[in-house]
């Protein structure tokens, strides 16, 4: 059985909303894996939001694993965020209770070391196209309009110790000019010549119907990626020595989404 380390820091609805997506796709067999464990950055009590997702894990029979990063050092993580990383991270490795084949970084908040880079193979979610934008989703979006896209999507790539750098290993795209989008564009492209990029960020930013509406196809997509990832990883369609990585998953998740069918 293909095993999976899940990393997470609970922050949120959409944390465990995942986390309970996968393993439902993991009982059913569609996924042909297990997640061996769950390490969360933040210890019982000390969010709501994380303590919901401790109960999640228990609820679902999951061993979680914890050790709270704002907790760990606080004085170095202020003064060297870097030391504090390796030394954070570090620990972190010692206290995992064994190998896995893939660990998914599914909203873990904290950028990793390079000695997990390289003792841990792990995947995590980017929402750009390969080769395409880097930065938060936010700053992925705006990059788009500024270039005025026909496309985007979203892929999932190994992590490495530079930021959204790693290989992809899946990814899917959208034309964002089609459909709904034409006017979205009309409109965005006139308010673009009156005021420009920047204001445009600054008066309307993620209230901008073209900006609401690319975020959203996005999103849509995002879950069956990550199941469809997995499930390629587990069943060894691929792997990270894959001569022809990364694999186009579009057509699949464009029927997942047609049919809402696992398939």
């Amino acid at each position: 059985m293909y095993r999976l380390g899940w990393f997470s820091t609970g922050r949120d609805e959409a944390a465990r909303l995942l986390l309970k997506i996968v393993y439902d796709r993991i009982r059913e067999g569609f996924i042909p894996a297990e997640i061996i464990y769950v390490f969360l950055s933040r210890r019982p009590g000390e969010s709501p939001e994380s303590d919901l997702f401790f109960s999640l894990c228990q609820e679902l029979g999951l061993e979680v694993v914890y050790l709270s990063a704002r907790e760990f050092e606080p004085r170095l993580r202020q003064e060297d965020r870097s030391s504090w990383r390796k030394l954070y991270h570090h620990r972190v490795l010692e206290i995992l209770p064994e190998e896995i084949d893939l660990a998914v970084l599914a909203g873990y908040m904290w950028v990793v070391s390079e000695e997990m880079c390289q003792k841990l193979p792990m995947l995590n979610l980017h929402p750009a196209l390969p080769g395409g934008p880097k930065g938060t989703w936010q700053e992925v979006i705006w990059q788009l309009i500024s270039a005025r896209a026909a496309e985007t999507g979203a892929m999932m790539h190994r992590v490495t110790p530079l930021l959204d750098e790693g290989p992809a290993a899946t990814f899917c795209r959208f034309n964002i000019r089609e459909g709904d989008f034409t006017l979205f564009w009309k409109d965005c492209e006139e308010k673009l010549l009156k005021k420009g990029l920047s204001a445009l960020q600054s008066e309307e930013g993620e209230r901008l119907t073209l900006f609401r509406k690319i975020r959203e196809e996005g999103v849509r997509r995002e879950l069956p990626l990550i199941v469809y990832t997995l499930k390629a990883f587990a069943e060894g369609e691929i792997s990270w020595e894959s001569p022809d990585l990364p694999l186009d998953l579009s057509a699949r998740i464009e029927e997942h989404l047609r049919t809402g069918a696992w398939r």
